[in-house]
Protein backbone atom coordinates (compact mmCIF):
# COMPACT_ATOMS: atom_id res chain seq x y z
CA UNK A 1 0.00 0.00 0.00
CA UNK A 2 1.14 3.38 -0.63
CA UNK A 3 1.77 6.13 1.71
CA UNK A 4 -0.59 9.32 1.89
CA UNK A 5 0.55 12.18 0.02
CA UNK A 6 1.31 15.56 2.25
CA UNK A 7 -1.87 17.04 4.04
CA UNK A 8 -2.77 19.55 1.59
CA UNK A 9 -2.50 23.79 2.36
CA UNK A 10 -5.39 23.80 5.16
CA UNK A 11 -6.18 25.68 8.11
CA UNK A 12 -9.41 25.28 9.93
CA UNK A 13 -10.61 27.88 12.74
CA UNK A 14 -11.89 25.63 15.34
CA UNK A 15 -13.81 29.23 17.16
CA UNK A 16 -15.71 29.74 13.72
CA UNK A 17 -19.39 29.25 13.97
CA UNK A 18 -19.08 27.58 10.12
CA UNK A 19 -18.53 23.92 10.79
CA UNK A 20 -15.14 22.30 10.07
CA UNK A 21 -16.37 20.15 7.07
CA UNK A 22 -17.51 23.50 5.06
CA UNK A 23 -14.44 24.90 6.22
CA UNK A 24 -12.36 22.54 4.78
CA UNK A 25 -14.02 21.59 1.91
CA UNK A 26 -13.85 25.59 1.68
CA UNK A 27 -9.81 25.19 1.85
CA UNK A 28 -9.49 22.94 -0.22
CA UNK A 29 -11.93 23.89 -3.18
CA UNK A 30 -9.76 27.31 -2.78
CA UNK A 31 -6.08 25.32 -2.91
CA UNK A 32 -8.01 24.24 -6.49
CA UNK A 33 -9.37 27.18 -7.98
CA UNK A 34 -5.99 28.90 -7.31
CA UNK A 35 -3.42 26.42 -8.40
CA UNK A 36 -2.11 25.24 -5.13
CA UNK A 37 -3.59 22.08 -6.28
CA UNK A 38 -3.54 20.90 -9.80
CA UNK A 39 -5.73 18.46 -11.93
CA UNK A 40 -4.18 14.95 -10.84
CA UNK A 41 -2.88 15.63 -7.52
CA UNK A 42 -3.37 13.23 -4.57
CA UNK A 43 -5.55 14.11 -1.89
CA UNK A 44 -4.64 12.00 1.48
CA UNK A 45 -7.47 9.52 2.77
CA UNK A 46 -9.90 10.71 4.76
CA UNK A 47 -8.71 8.92 7.89
CA UNK A 48 -5.08 10.26 7.02
CA UNK A 49 -6.36 13.52 6.74
CA UNK A 50 -8.45 13.59 10.12
CA UNK A 51 -5.44 12.51 11.88
CA UNK A 52 -3.41 15.23 10.48
CA UNK A 53 -5.71 17.81 11.29
CA UNK A 54 -6.69 16.47 14.16
CA UNK A 55 -10.79 16.19 13.28
CA UNK A 56 -12.99 13.40 13.25
CA UNK A 57 -13.32 11.52 10.17
CA UNK A 58 -16.69 12.54 9.56
CA UNK A 59 -15.42 15.69 9.16
CA UNK A 60 -13.27 15.01 6.13
CA UNK A 61 -15.73 12.61 4.86
CA UNK A 62 -18.33 15.22 4.53
CA UNK A 63 -16.10 17.59 2.81
CA UNK A 64 -14.59 14.94 0.56
CA UNK A 65 -18.24 13.85 -0.36
CA UNK A 66 -19.42 17.81 -1.04
CA UNK A 67 -16.10 18.55 -3.52
CA UNK A 68 -17.06 15.25 -5.18
CA UNK A 69 -20.96 16.31 -5.82
CA UNK A 70 -19.53 19.69 -6.91
CA UNK A 71 -16.63 18.02 -9.49
CA UNK A 72 -13.81 19.06 -7.85
CA UNK A 73 -12.38 15.72 -6.95
CA UNK A 74 -13.01 12.16 -8.17
CA UNK A 75 -12.39 8.69 -6.26
CA UNK A 76 -10.10 6.12 -7.99
CA UNK A 77 -10.99 2.79 -6.81
CA UNK A 78 -8.09 1.09 -5.34
CA UNK A 79 -6.20 4.46 -5.88
CA UNK A 80 -7.05 7.13 -4.20
CA UNK A 81 -8.88 10.74 -4.65
CA UNK A 82 -7.48 13.27 -6.95
CA UNK A 83 -8.25 17.00 -8.06
CA UNK A 84 -10.08 17.00 -11.20
CA UNK A 85 -10.28 19.77 -13.77
CA UNK A 86 -11.57 22.78 -12.36
CA UNK A 87 -15.62 22.31 -12.53
CA UNK A 88 -17.40 25.04 -15.24
CA UNK A 89 -17.73 28.21 -13.92
CA UNK A 90 -15.66 28.00 -10.96
CA UNK A 91 -13.10 30.00 -12.95
CA UNK A 92 -13.03 33.67 -13.07
CA UNK A 93 -14.80 34.41 -16.77
CA UNK A 94 -12.13 35.42 -19.38
CA UNK A 95 -12.99 38.92 -21.83
CA UNK A 96 -15.46 37.67 -24.47
CA UNK A 97 -14.33 37.20 -28.09
CA UNK A 98 -14.52 39.68 -30.47
CA UNK A 99 -16.92 38.92 -32.81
Amino acid sequence: MSADPPAPPVTLDRESDMPLAVQLADALRSAAADGRLRSGDRLPSTRALATRLQVSRTVTSAAYEQLHAEGWIAGKHGSGTYITTAPPGSLPETAPRPK
